[in-house]
């Protein structure tokens, strides 16, 4: 179902995601949950909705813009298992993500993000 209709306002706040727990393969510490839900397209461009609940977890990142719209993360980015770089995420916060980083999000309450991801077939 494509909610991303022109001209009509999505409360991506109150909106209710499935979730469901993070692999063990992924995850590193508590219990999180991710959940997303994808709301249209822009020009042939997943737009959607991105929730992680508390916890810590490594993910092998795609192409993504995102903007921060409600709770906190620690992301770092990992290189042969190193943190390398580590940014702080909170409301507000728009950060890109290039396909294939190696990242270790931590999570004390929940994070929630409006996401935008790259084509396959764009150039980056």
């Amino acid at each position: 179902m494509n909610t991303l209709d022109a001209f009509a306002p999505v409360d991506v706040n109150r909106m209710t995601l499935d979730s469901a727990p993070v692999s063990d393969e992924l995850r590193e510490e508590g219990s999180p949950r991710t959940g997303s839900q994808e709301l249209g397209r822009i020009s042939g461009a997943p737009v959607g909705v991105w929730e992680m609940t508390a916890g810590v977890m490594r993910d092998i990142e795609v192409d993504e813009v995102f903007v921060v719209i409600s709770g906190a993360a620690t992301v770092e980015l990992l290189e042969d298992g190193s943190v390398v770089r580590s940014i702080a995420l909170y409301p507000g916060v728009l950060c890109r993500l290039a396909a294939g980083m190696r990242t270790r999000w931590t999570v004390p309450d929940a994070l929630r993000k409006v996401y935008i991801l790259g084509r396959p077939d764009a150039a980056a």
